[in-house]
Order: structure tokens, then C-alpha cells, then sequence
């Protein structure tokens, strides 16, 4: 077991190679709300200057809320591709290829303001979109097959901390002390070149995922020699016995398209769970939380509320890093309960706070907190875990067209959110936390009821869960009948730390 547990330089390289194309879906995703203003004015300048006429304001929103929207769409569109490419071309080729789309996007983004054109912006943006959203499929699906079972989990929130992390770097260097000026947002926006361009060059030295090879590939001397390097022991033989027994049960199943996934009952219940999971994480209020954290801060008599803003996203990544070190220990399952529950509980006292503003002074201050407690529990479960787990339940075949259904429903909920969010506000004021903490509960029961643990448990293990109860013969009727996602519950995986 030592060996199995041993981290070594080339798999902590390979993931965190992976994870740059985490930190430019977080960066990409904070990037445009420094410099909000900046860019509507150059909007007004640039059409004044075709038309003669100044814009109405109805048209600088509407472009406003394209270019912010825009990413969205993008996103929903490259994570529905994810499966496009990782079976054709692999999982580490499909990260170096999709860079072009960072170049493209980056640059169009970066020369906007030269080339006096609004529509540059706006399609720059979209086509970092497609990036981000192939990104979201392909790092969580890297990172699973490189890992070793018992680490799968800690470096599954990689992916996580990558996006924290490109979120913080996008605050502090949206600021106007750095790049958050009138002469400078181009190289704001364009920035995300960089990252892809040290990522480019990095890959040219990660390996393929192995299970790529062995499975997909039918290479199994190349797989066994990466794994090797990436276990940095000469004995593997378990890791190859364990991806043949895989390779030879999906050798007899139908190819698993997304329509199979919904069709079959060996992947329905997984692949709704998959799809719950994704949307816990959206529509748990993350994203009105940080929204509504700048009015909240300034209410409580903070003079540079961006500061405090930034000071969330520290939060943020910080407990990132405690996930990490906990996900291994206490399991999936119960982190993404802790989350949930936790944040209804900050979700109520937010909105307590928030319609007593006024009448008791020191509550601000509780407001505070709480806003500080959500974001950290939220990164305690619902902000890393269903990233990964998505890889962890469906066997080699399914992983690709789950990844992109997830990635779909994500990208999908959080452009929703977006979008209906500023609505919710107007029409619900200071309750609008109620609409979040109602989705909070019903998710934690979901999450109780239906979710299994995967932690120190095989992909194969895990999938064969889940067909247990299609095995079940409908003309015999055990004594008592059992629920078999409880029964998975209650299966704890093996105690590697004895």
C-alpha cells in the first residue's frame, strides 16, 4: 500500500500542469468585472465614433450583458464537445490542442481596443468560452486517470483550487493600481495568452493518461511504463489488471453516447446524480453571494469594498487547500453534506441580517461572517467535489459523454443564474438568500438519500454499484428490499492508513 499512497515528482507535475487550464476558466470568469465601466465607455466611444451619436444606455447594457453572457454560451458549447476530442486525441493532446482557442480568444480580446471594434471584444470572449468549457472536461478527466485511487480525491481538488486561484489573480489584477485602468484592460483581458502558452510548452512533457492507453488504445506496454514513472515503483501490475478487467466489460457494452447514458439503466441513476451534483454547485447562491458581497461590505462601513471582495476570494482559495487535505480523510459524501448544510445555515442568517440592516446596527457585521462562512464552506463541498466526481462514477466508455453532459448542465445553470439573478434581486430584495437556501435543502437530501462514497474505491467498483439493482431479478423478491444507493453508502472503502 505505501507504494499506492507515494506521491511522486511526475504525477505532482501532471496534474498541476493540468490545472493551468483550471486557473484560465477562473481567471476568464473574473477577468470582466474590474474593469465593468471602463469597458462600457469604450463601447459608447467606439459606436459614437461610427454613428456620430452617442449609445442609449438600454444598448450599453444589452452589450454589456452579451459580453458577459456570451462566455456562458461558449462554455455550454465547449463542454457539450468535451467528447469530441478526448477519445480521438487523448486526454493530455486534447489540452495541449484546444490552447489555439486561448490564442484566438486572448489576442481578439487584447486588440479590441486598437482595432476600435466592439464586436472583437465580444467574440474574443465567446471563443475563450469554448476554451474554458473544453477545459472543464478535460482537466477533472485527466487528473482522475493519472491519480491513483487513494489520492484521487485530493488531487481532484486541483481542479478547484485552479479556478479559485485564476479568480483571486483576476481581482488583484483587476485593480486599478495594476491593471484595471483605461490603458491597461486590453493586457487584462489578453493575459490569458500567457498561461497558455506555459502550458503548451509544459504538456510536451506530461504523459498520457494511462487508462487512455491500456483502454482506449490498446497499448499496454506504453501505459505500463507511465505508470511506472508516475508511481514511481516498477510494480504495477495491479493498476494493469484493474484497467483490463475494465477494458474487457466495456468491449461488451454499446457504445455510450449521451442519449445511451439517459436510456441505459446501468448509467441513468449516475448520470442523473452527476447532473444534480453540477447544479448544487450553481444553484447553491455562490455566485449571489458575491454579487451582493460588495453592497454588504460597504453597508458595514468598509471604505474600499473591492478589498473586502478580495479578501473572500483568499477565503476562497484557502479553504480550497483545506478540501484537499480532508477529502481523502472524511470523504466525498460527508464534505458535500457539511457544504450544503452549512450554507443553508449562512443563507438564513444573511437574509436575517440583511432585512435587519437597518433596525440593529452591529448585525452588519453578522452579515459579514456569514458571507465569509458561506464562501468557505462552499469550498469545502459543493465547489470542489462535483468537478471530480463526475470522472470517479462512470467506468472509461461513459466518462467522456458524462464529462460533457456535467459540463453542459454547469455552464448551462451558471449562465441561467447570471442571467435571472439581477431579476430574483429586484423582486425579492434581501430575501432573495430564501430562493437559495430552499435549492440548499432539497440538494441536501438529494445528497443524503442518493449519493454514494466513492472515496478508496475503483472506478470499476464504483460503476458496479450502480448495476447492481438492473442484476436484480424481477421474479424474486428478497425478504427485505434495499435501496442500492443506500447500500453503497454504506460501503466504506478500505482502510489504506491502517
Amino acid at each position: 500500500m505505501a507504494d499506492k499512497k507515494k506521491i511522486t515528482a511526475p504525477l505532482i507535475y501532471a496534474v498541476t500542469i493540468a490545472a493551468i487550464g483550471s486557473l484560465q476558466f477562473g481567471y476568464n470568469t473574473g477577468v470582466i468585472n474590474a474593469p465593468e465601466k471602463i469597458i462600457q465607455a469604450f463601447y459608447n466611444r467606439t459606436l459614437y465614433q461610427r454613428s456620430g451619436e452617442p449609445a442609449s444606455p438600454e444598448l450599453l447594457t444589452s452589450l454589456w450583458s452579451l459580453s458577459v453572457a456570451i462566455f456562458s454560451v461558449g462554455g455550454m458549447i465547449g463542454s457539450f464537445s468535451v467528447s469530441l476530442f478526448v477519445n480521438r486525441f487523448g486526454r493530455r493532446n486534447s489540452m495541449l490542442l484546444v490552447n489555439i482557442l486561448a490564442f484566438a480568444g486572448g489576442a481578439l480580446m487584447a486588440l479590441a481596443k486598437t482595432a476600435k471594434s466592439v464586436e472583437m471584444l465580444i467574440i474574443g470572449r465567446f471563443i475563450i468560452g469554448l476554451f474554458c468549457g473544453l477545459c472543464t472536461g478535460f482537466v477533472p478527466m485527466y487528473i482522475s486517470e493519472v491519480s491513483p485511487t487513494s489520492l484521487r480525491g485530493a488531487f481532484g481538488t486541483l481542479n478547484q483550487l485552479g479556478i479559485v486561484v485564476g479568480i483571486l489573480v483576476a481581482q488583484i489584477f483587476g485593480l486599478k493600481g495594476i491593471m484595471g485602468t483605461e490603458a491597461l484592460w486590453p493586457l487584462l483581458l489578453g493575459f490569458t495568452v500567457i498561461p497558455a502558452v506555459l502550458q503548451c510548452v509544459a504538456l510536451l512533457f506530461c504523459p498520457e493518461s494511462p487508462r487512455f492507453l491500456l483502454i482506449n488504445k490498446m497499448e499496454e506496454e506504453k501505459a505500463q511504463a507511465v505508470l511506472q514513472k508516475l508511481r514511481g515503483t516498477l510494480d504495477v501490475s495491479q493498476d494493469i489488471l484493474e484497467m483490463k478487467e475494465e477494458s474487457a466489460k466495456m468491449s461488451q457494452e454499446k457504445k455510450a453516447t449521451v442519449l445511451e447514458l439517459f436510456r441505459s439503466p446501468n448509467y441513468r441513476q449516475a448520470i442523473i446524480i452527476a447532473i444534480i451534483l453540477q447544479l448544487s454547485q450553481q444553484l447553491s447562491g455562490i455566485n449571489a453571494v458575491f454579487y451582493y458581497s460588495t453592497g454588504i461590505f460597504e453597508r458595514a462601513g468598509i471604505t474600499e469594498p473591492v478589498y473586502a471582495t478580495i479578501g473572500a476570494g483568499v477565503v476562497n482559495t484557502v479553504f480550497t487547500v483545506v478540501s484537499l487535505f480532508l477529502v481523502e480523510r472524511a470523504g466525498r459524501r460527508t464534505l458535500h453534506l457539511v457544504g450544503l448544510g452549512g450554507m443553508a445555515v449562512c443563507a438564513a442568517v444573511m437574509t436575517i441580517a440583511l432585512a435587519l440592516k437597518d433596525a440593529v446596527k452591529w448585525i452588519r457585521y453578522i452579515s459579514i461572517v456569514a458571507t465569509f462562512g458561506f464562501v468557505a464552506l462552499f469550498e469545502v463541498g459543493p465547489g470542489p467535489i462535483p468537478w471530480f466526481i463526475v470522472a470517479e462514477l462512470f467506468s472509461q466508455g461513459p466518462r467522456p459523454a458524462a464529462m460533457a453532459v456535467a459540463g453542459c448542465s454547469n455552464w448551462t445553470s451558471n449562465f441561467l443564474v447570471g442571467m435571472l439573478f439581477p431579476y430574483a434581486e429586484k423582486l425579492c430584495g434581501p430575501y432573495v438568500f430564501l430562493i437559495f437556501l430552499v435549492f440548499l435543502v432539497i440538494f441536501f437530501i438529494f445528497t443524503y438519500f442518493k449519493v454514494p462514497e466513492t472515496r478508496g474505491r475503483t472506478f470499476e467498483d464504483i460503476s458496479r454499484g450502480f448495476e447492481g439493482q438492473t442484476e436484480t431479478s424481477p421474479t424474486t423478491s428478497p425478504p427485505v428490499e434495499k435501496n442500492p444507493m443506500v447500500e453503497m453508502n454504506s460501503i466504506e472503502p478500505d482502510k489504506e492508513d491502517a
